[in-house]
C-alpha cells in the first residue's frame, strides 16, 4: 500500500479544494479583499506558506532539542523521558500559540497517543516512508485543506544519529533497563522503538490558516 503513498498525497494536493468542504464565507471575503489590497497571487501565498511552515518547525525542533539536551545532561536519558512526557507537549504549545497556528509531532509508530495521525497525516506519512525506503528525498509538503483556509505543512523527521537510539532503539541493545523502566511505565503501548539511525521517525505537522499567511506578508 505504502507504494501508493505517493500518488495519493499528490490527489490530497490538488483536490482539497473540492466543493464538498465548507468554507467560511466571512474568512473568505476577508482573504480575498486582503490579497487584492495587495496584489497577491495564490502561488506567492503558499509560498510564503512553506517558509512560515519552515520557520515554524525549525523553531519548535531548537526548542525541543535544547530543552531535552539539557533535561539528559541533568538527569541522563531515563529522566529525559519523564521529562518529555511533561513538558514536550506544552513546548509545542507555546510555538503555536505565539504564531497562530496548530503544531504536531504525528507519527506512524507514535510514542505518545496525541501523535496519533489523522487521515491526511496518514496518507502523507506513508508517502514520506515510501521515499525513504526507495532513497527518494523526503521535502517538505505543503497543501490546502478545510476549503482552501488553511495550509497543511509537513516535514519529515528523521532519525540522525545513535543519540536518538538511547530512548528509540532497541530494548536489548540500545535502550538502557532504567530507561526502558520509565517508557514502560509512561508509554505502555509505546510504537517509537526499534528505529536505526535514518529511519522515519515520523514528520512536523503545522495547520497555518491562509488568513494569517496573507496579514503577515
Amino acid at each position: 500500500m505504502k507504494k501508493f503513498g505517493i500518488i495519493i498525497l499528490f490527489l490530497l494536493i490538488f483536490s482539497a479544494c473540492g466543493g464538498n468542504e465548507r468554507v467560511s464565507r466571512e474568512v473568505f471575503d476577508e482573504v480575498n479583499r486582503s490579497m487584492e489590497a495587495k496584489k497577491l497571487s495564490e502561488a506567492q501565498i503558499l509560498q510564503a506558506a512553506m517558509e512560515w511552515g519552515e520557520e515554524i518547525s525549525t523553531e519548535a525542533q531548537q526548542q525541543l532539542i535544547g530543552a531535552l539536551q539539557a533535561a539528559i545532561g541533568e538527569k541522563g536519558f531515563a529522566g529525559a523521558v519523564d521529562f518529555c512526557h511533561v513538558n514536550a507537549l506544552p513546548i509545542l504549545k507555546e510555538v503555536d500559540e505565539k504564531h497562530g497556528v496548530k503544531i504536531k509531532r504525528a507519527s506512524l509508530n507514535y510514542r505518545n497517543p496525541l501523535d496519533k495521525p489523522d487521515d491526511t497525516e496518514e496518507v502523507i506519512l506513508d508517502a514520506y516512508q515510501y521515499n525513504v525506503e526507495e532513497g527518494i528525498p523526503a521535502d517538505p509538503n505543503i497543501q490546502k485543506i478545510e476549503g482552501g483556509e488553511v495550509y497543511l505543512y509537513t516535514k519529515a523527521i528523521m532519525i540522525p544519529n545513535a543519540l536518538c537510539l538511547n530512548c528509540h532503539g532497541a530494548k536489548d541493545s540500545d535502550i538502557a533497563p532504567d530507561t526502558w523502566k520509565v517508557l514502560e511505565e509512561k508509554y505502555p503501548n509505546d510504537q517509537a522503538i526499534n528505529h536505526k539511525i535514518g529511519d522515519l521517525r515520523g514528520m512536523w505537522s503545522i495547520r497555518i490558516p491562509k488568513r494569517a499567511v496573507v496579514n503577515r506578508m
